[in-house]
């Protein structure tokens, strides 16, 4: 990590190694960095390397604490590959596993995860630059190709690059070469000079205000040095209030232009995509989420008193009723028979058009146990003496027919780590788009619905096309419920609420499932 940030100009304070952790973890050292932190001599970027994270809550807890002094931490977790994740029988088990936990983990201490040297390299340099403070980069380049591919990497991973235009492009357009262009990617051509970039700089600078910071690509073929243009790049980074990052890809053509410039005491950047992938990532990263995590309030004396009465496996549907009441969670109502004649009661209390659903088969549409719309009394007994034959199923539970969006939440307990949160969208859907969230319990609405809208299915529950769309203060309010039955009840390894079905006007599970371990 070293040999690959030293040529670029990164320095090193400390470095700490801890060998095989058979005595002391990375998480010991972030403790004490913590704990004998001092503003005025300490170093405030912090680069980790983690292949395990045996003490999570020291390290999340240590990690935000310094992010919040000002620190700014980045990290490479090796060993994420799904081969290393356990095989689990519920969907929640299926989409979560120790890397899942490590990203929940990371967002909420605010650590920026990178995946490789050259990336933690240039996230670290780009904490070395006074704070990104938006996301709007100006690029500036004598040379297309990288700009282009600069922008594809930014636009991808959420940044913005601006047009700009209006008088003053127009003006600074007027004293480039012509055939330059200033609409961003600002293109001052191979012929440009440094006293054109220079007041390029000036320009996005003084008078762009829809530019947050600057890039800068120059590089040469080596037909002629190109000391001045790295001497102007170096004086306006001293000068320029908005972050200037400098790619200079010619290492070998202008070999001593280069090593002048880091001489002076600068970081540069080689690659304009390893760049952008790290600005990128850095604007993704939240900060650390408050210390003083409020949950909604549950019945935990009768969360306690179901736990404590039931063995470990999967709840009887009885037994998870009463659990998402005592969580405060709006269920659809339903009703548990084993017997024809007590099934056509409950459907005539219930009413039509009803879903029958198998109790007993773990993924009951695999096995066909699951039927909508059943308008009829004709097409009930049809169904029950169908499904009651099903292998394994014990009962036929009965819904009334209900509609919105399908949405999915759940509980995954993970070693170490805790119990995480996973939602999105519910149905099918959460096998075949894995379009899911997780956040590390305890998580509050705020965080929660913060990641709602990081979902690609986002615009889905926002409302499309005409369609009604979720209501998110009722889904994140279920999540953050969630959150808050794993506190009261740490004996739920595995729980799921799939679907949910979401409107405007209400949030309902409508099929749940909770497997306990004391």
């Amino acid at each position: 990590i070293m040999e690959a940030g030293i040529p670029k100009g990164l320095t090193f304070a400390n470095v700490y190694s801890v060998g095989n952790s058979a005595q002391m973890g990375v998480e010991e050292i972030v403790k004490h960095m913590d704990e004998n932190f001092n503003p005025e001599t300490d170093s405030k970027v912090k680069l980790l390397y983690l292949e395990t994270i045996d003490k999570p809550q020291m390290l999340l807890k240590h990690a935000a604490s310094l992010i919040r002094k000002g620190c700014r931490i980045a990290a490479i977790k090796a060993g994420s590959s799904e081969a290393g994740s356990r095989a689990a029988s519920s969907h929640t088990g299926a989409l979560a596993g120790s890397d899942v936990a490590v990203d929940a983990l990371f967002r909420k201490a605010g650590i920026v995860r990178c995946y490789g040297r050259e990336d933690l390299i240039s996230v670290a340099s780009v904490f070395m630059r006074p704070e990104l403070k938006g996301k709007r980069i100006a690029i500036i380049t004598h040379a297309g190709g990288p700009a282009v591919m600069l922008t594809d990497a930014l636009s991808n991973g959420g940044m913005e690059v601006p047009n700009i235009t209006g008088k003053a492009a127009d003006k600074l357009k007027a004293e480039l070469f012509p055939g330059s262009s200033v609409a961003n990617p600002i293109d001052f051509l191979a012929t440009g000079t440094a006293e054109q970039l220079g007041t390029i700089i000036d320009y996005v600078e003084n008078d762009f205000d829809n530019i947050d910071a600057m890039v800068v690509i120059f590089g040469t073929p080596g037909l002629f040095e190109i000391f001045d243009v790295y001497k102007v790049l170096n004086e306006k980074m001293k000068t320029c209030q908005k972050p200037i990052f400098p790619v200079l890809p010619s290492i070998l053509t202008a070999e001593k232009e280069v090593k002048d410039f880091v001489e002076k005491g600068r970081i540069y950047f080689p690659d304009e995509v390893v760049l952008g992938n790290a600005l990128s990532r850095i604007s993704a990263t939240p900060p650390p989420v408050t210390e003083n995590i409020e949950l909604p309030t549950v019945d935990g004396k009768a969360i306690r008193e179901i736990i404590e009465n039931v063995v470990d496996g999967y709840l009887h549907p009885e037994k998870v009723q009463q659990l998402l009441d005592a969580a405060g969670i709006a269920r659809a109502k339903e009703n548990v028979v084993s017997k024809l004649s007590d099934a056509i009661a409950a459907a005539k209390e219930t009413g039509y058009p009803l879903v029958m659903k198998v109790v007993g088969p773990v993924h009951k549409s695999d096995v066909g146990g699951v039927v909508l719309n059943v308008k009829n009394e004709q097409s009930l007994q049809t169904e029950f003496e169908r499904m009651i034959k099903i292998k394994d199923t014990t009962g036929i539970l009965l819904q009334p027919m209900l509609s919105g969006t399908e949405l999915f939440a759940g509980i995954k307990k993970e070693d170490k780590f805790g119990h995480l949160i996973l939602f999105g969208l519910g149905g099918i859907f959460i096998e075949v788009l894995k379009d899911v969230r997780a956040v590390l319990a305890p998580a509050g609405i705020d965080e929660i619905a913060a990641e709602i809208k990081k979902l690609n299915s986002y615009k889905i529950i926002e409302g499309v096309r005409g369609n009604e769309g979720v209501n998110e203060a009722m889904f994140a309010e279920i999540i953050a419920r969630l959150s808050a039955l794993a506190k009261a009840a740490p004996e739920i390894i595995e729980m799921d609420l799939n679907p949910l079905l979401g409107t405007q006007k209400q949030v309902v599970a409508v099929d749940a499932r909770i497997r306990i371990e004391k």
